[in-house]
């Protein structure tokens, strides 16, 4: 089935070329590398452990380019253990050489631990006038934004006692996550989860509901161990939290997106009491579609006049870059490469993991981009979103291995920044009213998923991380009723959510890989909008603007970053505003 599919849009090919990293698990250099960093860790141990509080400046520089050199070429060895086991997660060789990978990254992080503790013991006063060295002024911002973690760092001990175990922790049960899920073959055909996934956007009413079923089922049939993954998860997240003293769930995500609990409760507070919006959009699709009922896997219908056809892999290709390319010609010419030097695989098949993801790799190699290809416009949205992720990756390199780093909030907002460009440039194309009305459901329904869902998401997560601490481990049908109550909060009456559909919370990997992810999408969306109005009213000076924004990486604070285009995170008029843009856009429907 899915060879037929690849087939037909043209994607069999269109694998990315791992050997940018290395040519094969026989390749020579790895061992090297390995060899290299292991020594190298050893080495800078040596030389700088419990030494930190008195290095001069040029000593404390000449570290830190030490320990990034390391850190860059571990994380080169980790991107080609995962890309693989990303494309193949039924391989033992793939596998085995992902958990080798964790291992010596545990072995190599136990040498090089002291400097995080050291350097945030250091003194407050002490470590300002450091920075103000100008030999440190390319780190500053790095070292800056580690001191945040202080209070909730351990002793070095403890410290290297949760480094050498972290192997068999949170990573080695996301990886059975990610094989469970590459394993379970869905419905009679067999398929995977993708495939049943795209089903439920088909016109077939029947079609979907037969998706509907065959999701469930193949869930079903792995409960019992997914929610023993989950609640592994929960309690692992449980325990480190208060290990280091985190007052919340959600902490060390906002610390990790540099921002302050406020403006994350503003966000959440405003998306919340604009659930109404969302609401009345599947009021009026229920009567677009002419149903008596709007079902939950009638949610993504295509809405009458909207053209489904099949769009092969290189007109979607073509509707990305001309709408890059309408905005800045650099941009396009930066997603071209990924194309065109086999920076991304696409087709879809058994053993590939889910989603879609951009990967940035190292500086000194190139992102890499993952999708699941089934020829409908929201994939095509996909490979924008995840492109707009790899454009800004690739500008963001240039600033190193430490400084390229970007928070969550603002990687997003580079996504769906490109996600919108191609959206208003297909949008132009269309001339019929009808057409266009139906394409701005679809968008419509896109921005619901980025907004209202995820922050209906984190509600689930904030209630069941809570419940976790307060209950113990939860059944089945206790992370079922919260999933239901949270998402129905959402829906209101407008959608009537079936029992079935109260397992779906089972396949979301944010929830166990990077728990506290999801409001990132809301933030990243609603800032899109905002962004884009000002691009509509400055038009060609916004560009350049943006474009120094995406390379700015990780070297500042969002709220810096931010300052040049006028916003201001904790006022709720801000996120107002972003909301009004979806309710204008639901009025034209309406």
């Amino acid at each position: 089935m899915t060879a037929d599919i690849n087939e037909e849009l043209g994607t069999t090919d269109v694998k990315w070329n791992v050997a940018d990293l290395y040519s094969g698990y026989a390749d020579p250099q790895i061992e090297k590398d390995i060899a290299f960093c292991t020594r190298e860790a050893a080495e800078i141990n040596r030389k700088y452990a419990d030494r930190v509080g008195t290095l001069a400046e040029e000593e404390l520089h000449a570290l830190v380019v030490r320990l990034e050199k390391l850190e860059t070429l571990m994380g080169r060895l980790f991107t080609f253990a995962f890309l693989n086991f990303a494309t193949d997660t039924h391989d033992q060789t793939v596998s085995a050489f992902l958990q080798r990978m964790r291992e010596i990254g545990s072995s190599i992080g136990k040498e090089t631990v002291f400097f995080e503790l050291e350097w945030n013991k250091i003194p407050g006063e002490t470590a300002e006038k450091i920075l103000q060295n100008s030999v440190l002024s390319h780190y500053n911002h790095y070292l800056v934004d580690m001191r945040k973690y202080a209070e909730h760092q351990l002793s070095q001990i403890e410290e290297k006692l949760l480094i050498e175990r972290a192997p068999v922790g949170r990573g080695s049960w996301t990886t059975l996550f990610e094989k469970i899920m590459g394993h379970i073959k869905f419905g009679e055909k067999k398929r995977t989860e993708e495939e049943v996934l795209a089903d439920l956007y088909n016109p077939d009413r029947m079609v979907r509901k037969q998706a509907a079923l065959d999701l469930t089922a193949g869930l079903q049939s792995q409960l019992h161990i997914l929610t023993h993954v989950f609640n592994t998860l929960l309690a692992d997240k449980m325990i480190t939290d208060r290990l280091r003293k985190y007052p919340g769930w959600i902490r060390s995500m906002n610390l990790g997106n540099e921002l302050e609990d406020k403006t994350v409760e503003v966000l959440i507070k405003a998306v919340t009491a604009s659930y109404g919006i969302p609401q009345r959009y599947y009021r009026t699709k229920q009567k677009m579609l002419g149903l008596d009922e709007l079902l939950d896997y009638d949610r993504y219908a295509p809405v009458p006049h909207l053209p489904d056809r099949k769009i092969p892999w290189t007109e979607g290709k073509t509707m990305v870059l001309d709408a890059f390319a309408k905005f800045s010609p650099r941009m396009a010419e930066i997603a071209g490469y990924f194309f065109d030097k086999k920076w991304i695989h696409a087709p879809v098949h058994e053993g590939k993991r889910g989603g879609a993801f951009a990967h940035p790799c190292v500086p000194d190699v190139h992102p890499y981009v993952l999708v699941n290809y089934t020829g409908n416009l929201r994939d095509v949205s996909t490979v924008a979103h995840e492109l707009g992720h790899g454009v800004h990756q690739y500008l963001a390199a240039e600033n190193g291995y430490y400084n390229s780093n970007t928070t969550l909030v603002l990687s997003e907002t580079a996504s769906v920044f490109a996600e919108l460009l191609v959206f208003n440039s297909q949008l132009e194309l269309l001339d019929r009213k009808e057409e266009r009305n139906a394409f701005i459901c679809q968008k419509l329904e896109s921005i619901f998923a980025t907004v209202f869902r995820q922050i209906s998401m984190n509600s689930f997560e904030d209630k069941v991380h809570n419940a976790r601490r307060d209950q113990g481990e939860l059944k089945t049908e206790e992370v079922t009723d919260i999933w239901l109550r949270t998402q129905r909060e959402m829906f209101g009456n407008s959608v009537t959510l079936s029992e079935n559909y109260g397992i779906w919370w089972s396949y979301i990997p944010h929830f166990l890989h990077t728990p506290g992810y999801v409001y990132s999408y809301a933030f990243g969306e609603l800032l899109v909008l905002a962004l884009y109005a000002l691009y509509k009213k400055e038009g060609e000076p916004f560009v350049p603007k943006y474009l120094d924004l995406l390379s700015a990486g990780g070297t500042q604070t969002p709220y810096m970053l931010l300052e040049p285009f006028g916003v201001n995170l904790d006022d709720p008029g801000f996120w107002n505003d972003g909301l009004k843009i979806i309710d204008d856009m639901l009025n034209l429907i309406e």
